[in-house]
């Protein structure tokens, strides 16, 4: 890669550490908050020195492990270390900032002046609110990062030509296959999809997470992927930030998927016409799409294929019809609190789960298979998604 190609990737490296970056100071501001409550509180000198080094170590593994993002440093590891250390910390980060607020939360409770029963009471809220955070994180790597679903989805199309009535379109993406995502994982996800009996088959993007995963193994996987019409897909982040689409690219092609890099595949069921165009991954808060209008084709019903769904008010302006997208994993770690979700992916696309709709064009997010940083989901469990198209 010459230097001019290396910069131009600089500004892409530092906006994916962002979202890192702002929870470790999230998390390095509630233990240090925790700890100032606690040194206020009447305490011994050895007390006091431990708190502050228990603080101190706490930050240096989360920067430590912060640090890992970075090839060089993640290199001297053998093996999957570096990905198992940064899990175990992307955890710890998160409890953490949970324990903050149970913590502030438990300080508001009052503490005496009421009856045995009742300060038992309040002594088993105190339990609970530092429990269920754990409790939740838990269940979501034990559980509900195992349950892969079917999720099917209806889109219903105004004018759909007659052909195109009941055309299914079988989505799998955000694969991450990892030490927290297995072939054997895969090969279920692939075996439910070809059950679909789909007439397209679809991959969108993020077969692994870095470059030490088992690239080789995902395509092989994913080569029992079967479709009437055929499979094809698009790049996702992760491939991007190894430097494998070109090898993704040819090795996809030998296994019979068909990645669309800037390209389209004309399609025809019956006397209809459809077009499948796709892009390699759009860098965020970059020029969405550019070029992307020439592939929509006149009478045929237009579907884009980009990872990232942010790009879809550019789509729907641009004439597809239809916008097909992964990347947020629903959220992973998605909470709802009072009516507001809450997830991270919020803070960078308004689309995040599920089906969307502007005037005449649509789009439909897919939650994936795998995760990131932290090896669980909660709210929003991995799937396979079949898509139908249906005359309104």
């Amino acid at each position: 890669m010459n230097y001019a190609a290396k910069m131009k990737r600089v500004p892409d490296r530092l906006l994916r550490w962002i979202p890192d970056f702002a929870v470790m100071v999230v998390a390095c501001l509630a233990q240090a908050a925790v700890a100032a409550m606690m040194l206020r509180q009447r305490s011994g000198a050895i007390r006091r020195s431990a708190i502050k080094r228990a603080l101190l170590i706490s930050w240096m593994v989360m920067v430590f492990a912060f640090a890992l993002r970075a090839e060089p440093i993640s290199a001297l590891f053998y093996g999957n270390w570096s990905a198992w250390l940064r899990a175990l910390v992307s955890a710890w980060t998160l409890l953490s900032i949970c324990w903050a607020v149970a913590y502030a939360i438990a300080r508001c409770l009052p503490r005496s002046g009421f009856s045995a029963a009742r300060r038992g009471f309040l002594g088993t809220m105190r339990g609970a609110l530092f429990a269920a955070p754990a409790a939740a994180l838990a269940y979501g790597i034990v559980v509900q990062r195992r349950s892969i679903s079917l999720r099917e989805h209806k889109i219903s199309v105004d004018g759909l030509p007659k052909d195109l009535d009941g055309l299914r379109l079988v989505q799998i993406t955000d694969i991450h296959m990892s030490p927290f995502f297995s072939r054997q994982e895969l090969d279920y996800a692939v075996a439910m999809a070809n059950e679909t009996r789909a007439h397209v088959a679809l991959v969108t993007g993020d077969l692994i997470t870095s470059y030490r995963d088992p690239l080789d193994s995902c395509l092989d996987g994913l080569k029992a992927l079967r479709a009437d019409a055929g499979v094809f897909g698009c790049m996702g982040n992760h491939e991007r930030y190894t430097r494998a689409e070109e090898y993704v690219e040819q090795a996809g092609a030998r296994q019979g998927l068909r990645f669309l890099r800037g390209h389209s595949a004309a399609l025809r069921f019956g006397v209809a016409n459809l077009s499948l165009a796709g892009v390699d991954y759009q860098p965020f808060r970059t020029p969405y799409l550019v070029g992307a209008e020439k592939l929509v084709v006149p009478g045929a019903y237009n579907i884009m294929l980009s990872h990232n769904p942010d790009v879809f008010d550019v789509a729907a302006l641009q004439g597809y019809d239809l916008t097909i997208s992964g990347h947020t994993h629903g959220g992973q770690v998605r909470v709802e609190i009072l009516g507001a979700d809450l997830n991270i992916a919020r803070f960078f696309t308004p689309y995040v789960d599920g089906f969307y709709r502007r005037g005449k064009a649509s789009i439909f997010v897919s939650r994936g298979l795998g995760t990131i940083a932290i090896p669980a989901r909660l709210g929003a469990p991995p799937e396979v998604t079949l898509l139908r198209l249906c005359r309104a």
